[in-house]
């Protein structure tokens, strides 16, 4: 069976609103965007057949998600919508937030000596770092995102271990080549997911 896990009604937790998303029905997608545009590709194929092997994967991590698709169209969509954004400390107007870190007490001397403020101070080496791993990261992501999704639709397609080591080795070209004969939509969507791979 392609399919090890089937969509049912469930939690989608805390998501980010820019986030797009993409739903397969077996290895076929059925329809990608913004979470209202896919639900709503997603509701009639789940009316038809609760049973049938609905997926839905964020793109920006691959992850799949759940939603409890009861009820009709604006229901499931508000059901499904994020949450408003946390109030609290911090300056949410300009997008400041405050959050709870743990530091090492020269972690937090060292904050403590910096002219600007242990905040400023830490949001500068945050910008910093962003800057200086940003190829990096972006391949780590690609490279988590691809994997999750492999393993929830991949796994039992032929050259999925080879196709596997190559994403991890981060060899482009003979990922493409792994995943060349798999299903249109998976092979696409894989790539898609591994463009970023360096």
């Amino acid at each position: 069976m392609l399919l090890t896990g089937s969509f049912y009604p469930g939690k989608i937790g805390e998501m980010d609103p820019s986030f797009s998303f993409t739903a397969f029905l077996g290895p076929s997608r059925i329809a990608s965007g913004d979470l209202a545009t896919v639900l709503s590709g997603v509701k009639p194929h789940f009316d038809a057949d609760p049973g049938a092997p609905l997926l839905v994967f964020e793109d920006q991590t691959g992850r799949q998600v759940d939603f409890c698709l009861e009820g009709t169209v604006a229901e499931v969509v508000a059901r499904a919508a994020p949450a408003p954004p946390r109030t609290g400390p911090g300056r949410p107007k300009l997008g400041v937030v405050a959050r709870e870190i743990s530091l090492l007490p020269r972690h937090w001397e060292w904050l403590e000596r910096q002219p600007s403020g242990a905040s400023a101070a830490i949001r500068k080496l945050v910008d910093e770092a962003r800057v200086t791993h940003e190829a990096a990261d972006r391949t780590r992501v690609a490279m988590d995102a691809t994997n999750l999704f492999l393993t929830a639709m991949a796994g039992d397609l032929p050259g999925y271990e080879e196709a596997t080591r190559a994403l991890f080795a981060r060899d482009r070209v003979r990922f493409a080549e792994k995943v060349g004969a798999w299903p249109a939509d998976i092979r696409d969507y894989a790539l898609l997911l591994s463009a970023e791979l360096a």
